[in-house]
């Protein structure tokens, strides 16, 4: 467990608001993305992936009372002290929390309407991976001082470089991003922002596309988020200058259908993690997975005897391959506990793109539209 202490805890914790319970009516606030890019978009063959959708633009999800409130679990010195963890890719997160510390938070990614709108934005209906994994916390704090710095040595280089976007010319040196080069262990990801980014700079997350080139997108305002394909599209979040804070909240999701390919992997999160409840979490829904197909195919039998025909011995060999491998997979994504390296997660061997670098390459630029994401 990692010792840091957040600067912004005692502000959050000084305004925190009384516990409610989430109100669809009240705490979402949606607005459908302006653009979606798609898989094909960034290059990517039609067989990768369980959506065509890549990444959305950033849309309004929750309202401005809704994310109080997730601030507010967040920060309750319980979490704080039991689920915090850190990594050679990532200086401080939060993990496991929900729903024990946050049932806020917990109700409001597991809520049917919110479910519809992930799904919808998504192309595919979609549900929470795992409790484990609702509403991870990657963080990126400075003092006061660090702030004032940052926001001056922009303003003194935006006499200097012209500038499309208000930050694309503007060559700032950032030692490390928030979130390393890497894949996301589940299909999908929403990543909500916590944070108000009215005077941020960077903060950006950086897409690799199929064909090596980078797409750079981001969220500008607190309460918006982007669904993104994330076991699919190398990536990293990009470390946020002139703002105090960059707080995103994760919540990653499967497709719920048992039917649909379910390629997670365990690899980017069991060295930050609590390796029972992970386990317990992905063994009960990849076992729940098995039920239900074993249910379907074993009705199905029944009823092709019932009508006298013969049995369809290919078909049935190769649903049983495909369980078997299932189940290996299964069992390969458990590892020992005394045979995982705890806050080591192998690195994709890309260089870091720096805050303020352009937003497309080249090449990229003719292929996608650009979109900007939290």
């Amino acid at each position: 467990m990692p010792s840091f202490k957040p600067i912004i805890e005692h502000d959050v914790s000084h305004q925190a608001p009384a516990a409610a319970e989430f109100d669809p009516a009240q705490h979402l606030a949606f607005t459908f993305p302006s653009e979606i890019v798609t898989m094909k978009d960034l290059g990517f063959a039609d067989n990768i992936g369980v959506s065509p959708v890549a990444v959305s633009q950033p849309f309004q999800l929750f309202s401005q009372d809704a994310i109080q409130h997730m601030r507010a679990e967040i920060f309750k010195p319980e979490v704080m002290e039991n689920c915090s963890f850190r990594s050679n890719i990532a200086a401080a997160q939060l993990r496991g929390y929900s729903p024990k510390y946050a049932p806020f938070t917990y109700d409001a990614w597991n809520h049917p309407d919110t479910l519809a709108i992930i799904s919808k934005v998504a192309g595919v209906d979609l549900v929470p991976e795992m409790n484990y994994e609702i509403g991870h916390i990657n963080f990126s704090v400075k003092t006061d001082e660090q702030t004032k710095q940052e926001v001056a040595a922009i303003n003194k280089q935006k006499r200097f470089f012209a500038d499309d976007e208000g930050i694309a010319g503007c060559p700032w040196e950032d030692d490390k991003p928030v979130v390393g080069w890497h894949t996301d262990s589940y299909p999908f990801v929403c990543v909500l922002m916590l944070s108000d980014c009215a005077n941020m700079v960077g903060g950006e997350t950086a897409l690799r596309t199929g064909n090596g080139d980078i797409l750079k997108v981001r969220g500008p305002q607190m309460g918006c988020a982007v669904v993104l394909q994330g076991r699919y599209i190398t990536h990293q979040a990009l470390r946020a200058l002139g703002a105090k804070e960059r707080i995103t909240s994760v919540t990653s999701f499967r497709p719920r259908s048992p039917h649909v390919p379910d390629d997670t992997v365990l690899t980017s999160v069991r060295p930050v993690s609590d390796l029972s409840e992970l386990y317990y979490d992905f063994g009960e829904y990849r076992l729940e997975i098995l039920e239900e197909r074993i249910r379907v195919r074993l009705k199905q039998l029944r009823d092709r005897r019932r009508a006298g025909k013969k049995l369809d011995t290919s078909a049935f060999k190769k649903f049983l391959a495909e369980q078997e491998a299932f189940v290996k997979h299964t069992n390969q994504e458990i590892v020992e506990e005394d045979k995982v390296m705890v806050g080591h997660i192998d690195e994709v061997d890309y260089p870091d793109e720096k805050v303020g670098a352009a937003k497309v390459r080249p090449t990229a630029e003719r292929a996608v539209k650009r979109a900007r994401v939290g």
